[in-house]
C-alpha cells in the first residue's frame, strides 16, 4: 500500500514541476526497473543465509554417506 502512495506522490510531484506525460511515463519505468533491481537484491540478501544452511546441509549429508562402488 505504501508503494502505490509512493507512485502517486512522484507522478503528482513531475506533474506540478512542469515535466511532461512523456516524461513522468520514462521517470515511472525507470523508477520501476530501479526498485524491481533492488527487491531483488533485497531478496538474495535476505535469503543468503538460508542458502548458505541448506549448502552446508548438503554437504555434511554428502560426506556422511559411504562411497557406494558402483558395479556395470
Amino acid at each position: 500500500m505504501l508503494e502505490l502512495f509512493f507512485l502517486i506522490g512522484f507522478v503528482a510531484m513531475l506533474l506540478v514541476t512542469g515535466i511532461s506525460l512523456l516524461g513522468v511515463m520514462a521517470a515511472l519505468f525507470v523508477a520501476a526497473a530501479f526498485m524491481l533491481l533492488g527487491g531483488l537484491f533485497a531478496m538474495v540478501f535476505k535469503l543468503l543465509p538460508w542458502l548458505i544452511l541448506a549448502v552446508v546441509g548438503v554437504w555434511i549429508y554428502r560426506s556422511m554417506q559411504k562411497s557406494q562402488v558402483r558395479r556395470y
